[in-house]
């Protein structure tokens, strides 16, 4: 399985580094590359917590997968370092996450991580200890293409991680490694248990890892207690509707929770305002975009005046589009697009870059309403 890494030479005079969150996945990572006869080290960084997350089913990087995956290394016999980077995980993740969700935006902390302290710190760490390579666990694909490194959707659809890797940069990408990214989960579990690895039924971790049971307003509170500010909830011409607990409660697209009475027809979070603490509600054609500007974008190829697929949420199917400057033009009108998350651009499989939603164009100016 040696191809699975894209090394050249002996494999004895290699050594990979492999990312573990003490789950399933980076453990057959460590596995596979073990296998190949390379020097194989495993590190895991230490994120967050050292109280309510340490035993949490769903967690990553907190205690009890630090020692999953400390066991995983002892079983494959292969070296094992964990480093504590909690300070700068929370400085540039968690925070940046509670000041998003309180200047009305949805963010995506794993995003965040994935371009600061998994793969800018680890890179590095890897780099430090002389290794041909830093493999992970995403369900991704590396192919090498005419002019180097490409980034691909992975082949199982349902595991893809593409979205969350568009901030990857050419330099990162020459030196990481994917094994997952042709291998459906189903395998994956297999491969583990044929290493003996006890972590191959464990479940995996939730999307972010640091929010217990998904309750976001909870972990924004204890970081920004001043966070639950009241306002009002407008319609799209200003007229009061009703009174909101603080902007953390809400996003764009979101229709329950409202607790609005009498009205004819359902209204839907439209947009956020931070500067008047409203929260503007409309109909649900009033969530249509036509394009949103986008900034600090990182492209792995061309995207200016292309035809492109564009996806602008997580679990969004991607969907026609033409970058145009700052702006990505949708060919129809897109729903539910919302500042703080990311579009991500894909050529077919390959994935071309990214940047951050900052804007939108609605099809349906308030004067519409």
């Amino acid at each position: 399985m040696f191809d699975l890494f894209q090394l050249s030479g002996p494999a004895k005079a290699r050594r990979i580094v492999v990312a573990m969150s003490g789950g399933v996945d980076s453990s057959v990572v460590a596995g596979l590359a073990a296998q190949t006869g390379a020097e194989t080290i495993g590190i895991t960084l230490q994120l967050y917590d050292h109280g309510e997350a340490v035993n949490r089913a769903g967690s990553c990087c907190a205690g009890r997968d630090i020692r999953d995956a400390r066991a995983v290394c002892d079983r494959l016999g292969i070296a094992h370092y964990v480093f504590d980077h909690e300070s700068q995980f929370r400085n540039t993740v968690i925070d940046q996450f509670a000041d998003d969700y309180m200047n009305g935006r949805t963010p995506i902390p794993c995003v965040r991580c994935n371009m600061g302290v998994k793969f800018t710190d680890l890179f590095r760490l890897a780099r430090d200890l002389g290794a041909d390579c830093l493999a992970t666990g995403h369900y991704v694909r590396r192919v090498e293409g005419p002019e180097g490194a490409e980034l691909h959707r992975a082949q199982d659809p349902a595991r893809d991680q593409s979205y969350f890797l568009f901030a990857t940069t050419q330099e990162q990408l020459d030196y990481l490694r994917f094994p997952l990214g042709g291998l459906p989960k189903a395998e994956v579990r297999a491969l583990a248990q044929e290493m003996g690895l006890a972590v191959a039924a464990k479940p995996d971790s939730q999307d972010i890892c640091f929010v217990p049971n998904g309750d976001y307003a909870s972990v924004v509170r204890k970081v920004r207690p001043e966070a639950e500010t009241d306002g009002a909830i407008v319609d799209m011409a200003g007229r009061e509707l009703g009174r909101h607990r603080g902007l953390i409660h809400y996003t764009v697209g979101q229709r329950r929770g409202l607790e609005i009475g009498g009205l004819a027809e359902p209204l839907y979070v439209v947009r956020l305002d931070p500067e008047k603490q409203q929260v503007v509600v409309g109909p649900k054609q009033a969530l249509a975009v036509s394009a949103a500007r986008i900034s600090a974008p990182n492209w792995l190829g061309k995207t200016q005046d292309v035809p492109m697929m564009a996806k602008v949420r997580s679990l969004a199917k991607p969907v026609p589009a033409t970058l145009r400057g700052d702006w990505l033009e949708f060919d129809a009108p897109e729903y539910g697009v919302a500042p703080g998350q990311a579009a991500v651009l894909y050529d077919g499989d390959r994935v071309m870059g990214g940047g951050w939603i900052e804007e939108t164009r609605r099809t349906m100016d308030a004067s519409a309403a």
